[in-house]
C-alpha cells in the first residue's frame, strides 16, 4: 500500500457507531456506514498540545483486497480522500486523559464510501493513512481527484498493485500515520 515509514503521529478512527480502528481489529461493515471522526496526536508527547504551525492533513482510506484477497484485480480501491486541519476535541471533564485534536473543517476530495466487502470474499484490509505536504506548507491544498475508485484511476502495471502510494507521490504528500481494520460480511 505504502512504502515503509516511521510514523510521527498516532491515527485514531472512530465511527458514530462507537466502533474504532485498533490496528487490525475486525469490524462489521454495517457499523461503518457513516463517515468516521479522525484524530491525530504526537506519539512522542506525553499529552496533546497545539500545533506551532497550522498543518494541513490528508486522510485516505484504501482497500488493497478488492474485490477479494485471492483476486485483488481492483486493488487498490479508493474509499476516501479528505483533508483538513486539527481542532480541539470536546473532552469529558470526568476523564483526566488528554483529548487528541480531531480533523476539522473536512474537505472531501473523494467522498467517503464505507467498507463493503462482497459476501464470500473473506476479510478485507481497510487502510487509513495520514499525510502532510512534503514541503511543510500549511496552505490550502489543491489535490487531484482520483479519476476512479478502482486502482485509484491508474492503469495497472502488470500484477503490481496501484493506488494511494502513487497518488500521494503525485500530490507531494508524505505519510505520517497509519491504522487499519479488517471487515467482512
Amino acid at each position: 500500500v505504502i512504502d515503509d515509514f516511521s510514523p510521527s503521529l498516532s491515527l485514531h478512527v472512530k465511527w458514530p457507531s462507537d466502533d474504532q480502528a485498533w490496528l487490525g481489529n475486525t469490524l462489521r461493515p454495517d457499523d461503518l456506514q457513516d463517515e468516521p471522526t479522525i484524530s491525530l496526536h504526537d506519539i512522542q508527547a506525553s499529552s496533546s498540545h497545539p500545533e506551532r504551525v497550522p498543518m494541513t492533513y490528508v486522510i485516505t482510506l484504501t482497500d488493497p483486497d478488492a474485490p477479494s484477497r485471492d483476486n485483488p484485480e481492483w486493488s487498490e480501491y479508493c474509499h476516501w480522500v479528505a483533508w483538513g486541519r486539527l481542532k480541539p476535541a470536546p473532552c469529558d471533564p470526568r476523564n483526566p486523559a488528554p483529548c487528541p485534536p480531531v480533523l476539522g473543517d473536512v474537505h472531501e476530495v473523494m467522498p467517503y464510501q464505507p467498507p463493503g466487502p462482497p459476501r464470500g470474499t473473506g476479510e478485507h484490509r481497510y487502510v487509513f493513512l495520514a499525510f502532510v505536504p512534503s514541503n511543510g506548507t500549511g496552505d490550502e491544498l489543491h489535490l487531484s481527484t482520483p479519476p476512479a475508485r478502482k486502482h485509484w484511476g491508474y492503469e495497472t502495471e502488470g500484477t503490481k498493485r496501484t493506488g494511494v502510494r502513487k497518488w500521494a507521490r503525485e500530490n507531494g504528500l508524505a505519510p505520517v500515520a497509519a491504522n487499519f481494520i479488517y471487515a467482512k460480511h
